[in-house]
């Protein structure tokens, strides 16, 4: 049985630049931390600082950002060829809270004062941030926020709660959206606070999550006293920081090139089922033809990814486009991951599990075997068409540019 490799058919007039990618990738990137991710573990804080000072030391630390911001100047072509090697190469992604969330909405709405405090530290890996966006009651609703912040001379007071905030538990600071009035619609008097997250008041509890991975929390916050200098933007008008920061947080180009290698990966281990030189049986028939389709998705979720980047660079990228793209690239990864399911067979479904008695909590006993790491992803994707605003959530947005709906 014969799986294509869709990686071989790509045509690319950058040649010499996709070499020192690859070089770069092969040669800087430690086999360990390619280990992590090509098994599909879980990246961590570490992992992803060790490739981030890597980036850093060559210029290479932010793809997405301007050269006045250390940025590399480089054009769409090789913005994406860069996710694309890198992504062949098992490397890890670059951490998004920082370079892809709030690095661009500090380089916008910030002060000079921001940009120089904040951006180098993004850049160098060195400060590692979390969203408050999410509370109890205030999910798809985001508007409907209330964690409260109170101007106190110089500083405001935040007190309430967020929640499913990622990574909070190794974070430095947490970009929060809070309520500074009542008054008029609800988008308004709502501002953008950046966050130190050693400020006395702050509270991190984890949440179990059905991987048994750590990668939510929720933030208590109880008089916790903030500068008004970390204001992003004007005080009330933290709904336009929100909404620039929404529309680039479901345009990520690291999306698919991740996708196209689960589309490799899945092709191996379809390739070694069938490996034992019968013929394909009626059932192998079915996973081939759902992974060719499922590869000719990726090929053209690429295709629209490279002209949404384009259209974000001159200034005209529609919200609906972003979310559309989100939208396709979360069910793809989900039916990417089910044949990948399929193919293991269900003595893979049931995950073996100790019990650690301290916490009463379950973790992975099997997290050296590969196959168990591939599936242990699957329950992670379920989480894919909830995170980063949901499925739902994104049809309403693509209605109402196209039907005003």
């Amino acid at each position: 049985m014969t799986i294509p490799n869709p990686s071989s058919h790509t045509l690319d007039p950058y040649d010499a630049f996709r070499e020192e990618l690859r070089q770069f990738a092969e040669s800087e990137c430690p086999p360990a931390l390619k280990e992590v991710v090509r098994t599909n573990q879980k990246v961590t804080r570490n992992e992803y600082r060790i490739w981030q000072e890597k980036l850093f030391a060559r210029g290479w630390g932010a793809p997405n950002w301007p050269v006045e911001y250390g940025g590399t100047g480089w054009d769409l072509q090789q913005r994406y060829l860069f996710e694309e090697v890198t992504a062949q190469a098992d490397c890890p992604p670059q951490y998004h809270h920082g370079l892809g969330h709030i690095g661009p909405v500090i380089m916008h709405f910030g002060t000079p004062e921001q940009k120089a405090r904040f951006l180098p530290r993004i850049l160098d890996g060195s400060e590692w941030w979390c969203q408050g966006y999410s509370e109890p009651g205030a999910g798809s609703d985001l508007a409907s926020l209330k964690t409260a912040a109170v101007r106190d001379g110089d500083h405001y007071v935040i007190n309430g709660q967020k929640i499913w905030t990622s990574h909070a538990q190794e974070a430095d600071m947490m970009y929060t959206l809070v309520r500074t009035s009542n008054e008029g619609r609800k988008q308004a008097g709502i501002s953008l606070l950046l966050v130190p997250m050693d400020t006395p008041g702050i509270e991190v509890r984890p949440i179990p999550t059905i991987d048994h991975w750590h990668h939510v929390n929720e933030v208590f916050l109880n008089d916790v006293r903030v500068p008004c200098a970390n204001l992003l933007g004007v005080e009330g008008e933290g709904w336009k920081c929100a909404k620039f920061l929404l529309d680039r947080e479901r345009l990520s180009p690291a999306t698919v090139p991740r996708l196209a290698r689960l589309a490799e990966q899945v092709g191996e281990l379809l390739r070694a089922r069938g490996a034992g030189g019968s013929a394909p049986s009626a059932s192998q028939h079915v996973l081939l033809e759902r992974l060719y389709l499922a590869q000719a998705g990726v090929a053209g979720a690429r295709e629209m990814l490279l002209s949404a980047i384009q259209e974000e660079i001159q200034g005209t990228l529609a919200a609906s486009k972003s979310s559309a793209l989100k939208l396709y690239c979360s069910d793809l990864s989900q039916q990417l991951i089910g044949i990948a399911l399929d193919i293991a067979g269900p003595e893979y479904a049931a995950r073996l599990v100790d019990t650690v008695a301290a916490t009463g909590q379950e973790v992975a006993s099997d997290a050296d075997d590969p196959l168990r790491q591939l599936i242990h992803t699957y329950l992670f994707y379920r989480s894919r068409t909830i995170a980063g605003g949901t499925s739902e959530v994104q049809k309403n947005v693509i209605a109402r540019d196209l039907f005003g709906a």
